[in-house]
């Protein structure tokens, strides 16, 4: 599974970000890429779709979601106990 962020990724906060008034948790869409990947601009909206705060972030600041299963590894993962 690729960890890269991409344009209109859903992601979620692993941080809080009060000063915005965002929770760990919060989920929001990449909109833009800025500083050539180190940093997203991610829009927060309601159930209604209304967007209620856009900001950069850090990209350790998110985490993708996925929406389907993972696919298996391409070589088998061997456990060594």
């Amino acid at each position: 599974m690729n960890n890269a962020i991409h344009l209109l990724d859903v992601v979620a906060l692993t941080a809080n970000v009060p000063e915005y008034g965002l929770y760990r948790g919060q989920v929001g869409t990449v909109v833009d890429i800025l500083a050539d990947g180190r940093a997203f601009e991610v829009e927060f909206c309601d159930r209604e779709g209304r967007a209620y705060e856009s900001v950069g972030l850090r990209p350790d600041q998110l985490m993708v979601l996925y929406f389907e299963p993972a696919s298996p590894p391409t070589e088998p993962v061997i456990e060594m106990t």
